[in-house]
């Protein structure tokens, strides 16, 4: 039989019709599917009442000392701050990177000591009466005030610095740690110690998971006193770094330098504190401090 009958359709007449469709389907698909925000723009618009309130507070202290006649050395305005950075940035870039290695190394020490060390607080009632009361001793001694002690028994460089950021840090972390492995609803582990789950599933999947929000709000007060810590280390021993570069301008009067050193320390402790809010989003989504929240409609 050399033609095909009327009513008979080829296969590669099918496929080729198949796929058409297939294309069409995807391309209306596409049309219909709202484009996904971009993360950046996302970002900006949940913060725009606060980017809009920093510019008005840019211009209203750009045009006070020279509406007020403040002396440059008293208030000098955000233009005269940012020249002076631009002269000196190299030379600032350098001392920030050094201030900033002892935040992040005191603030990582904090972290790898105190979560464990909460846990076993909870756990062990031996250790609970034991620490938990000295804890609480040192967390009110002014950790500024045993900073020369440091200096003493480490001597100068790296490690004094170190230790007092993570004196810091250590406190709130772990008192944090210590509230959230506490606040685990305690039917939820009987359920699961009645079905045989093991203590290591048990802390993977119920305690751990229940006590991470209450860790991360530790963890980003603990982001704030590092780099508080840093400087004021710096200030207290040290012939480098950002803390030691802000007692020279203080000494030479250079205040826009000044302001120009405190504007740098803080836009690295926030930094550091949207990383630990991304770590957050990304391992706790499903909790309440995630959530967008919802628009109400007028």
């Amino acid at each position: 039989m050399t033609g095909q009958s009327a009513g008979q359709v080829s296969p590669s007449s099918s496929v080729e019709t198949s796929a058409r469709v297939d294309a069409a389907q995807g391309a209306a698909v596409q049309q219909a599917a709202p484009p996904k925000p971009n993360a950046l723009m996302a970002f900006l618009k949940r913060r725009k009442l606060v980017l809009i309130t920093l510019m008005i507070i840019l211009i209203a202290w750009e045009l006070a000392p020279r509406l007020l006649s403040i002396p440059d050395y008293l208030l000098p305005p955000p233009s005269q701050v940012f020249t002076a950075f631009l002269g000196q940035w190299q030379r600032t870039l350098a001392a920030t990177w050094i201030t900033t290695s002892v935040m992040l190394g005191g603030y990582v020490i904090a972290i790898v000591v105190s979560i464990p060390l909460a846990l076993a607080i909870v756990s062990s009632r031996i250790v609970e009466d034991t620490v938990e009361p000295i804890m609480l001793v040192f967390q009110v001694i002014p950790k500024i005030a045993i900073a020369p002690l440091f200096i003493v028994w480490f001597g100068f460089g790296y490690t004094p610095k170190t230790m007092l950021v993570f004196l810091l840090a250590f406190f709130p972390i772990t008192l944090s740690a210590v509230a959230g492995f506490r606040a685990v609803d305690p039917d939820i582990m009987d359920l699961a110690r009645s079905t045989g789950t093991s203590t290591w599933t048990m802390f993977r999947k119920i305690k751990l998971p229940q006590a991470l929000p209450q860790i991360f709000t530790g963890l980003k007060v603990g982001v704030a006193l590092a780099s508080t810590g840093a400087v004021v280390a710096e200030f207290i021993a040290s012939d480098r770094g950002l803390g030691y570069l802000l007692l020279e301008w203080r000494g030479e009067l250079d205040t826009p330098m000044v302001f120009a050193g405190v504007f740098v320390i803080s836009l690295v402790g926030i930094i550091v504190y949207y990383l630990v809010e991304a770590v957050e989003r990304f391992t706790i989504p499903w909790h309440v401090s995630q959530r967008d929240p919802v628009p109400v409609n007028a």
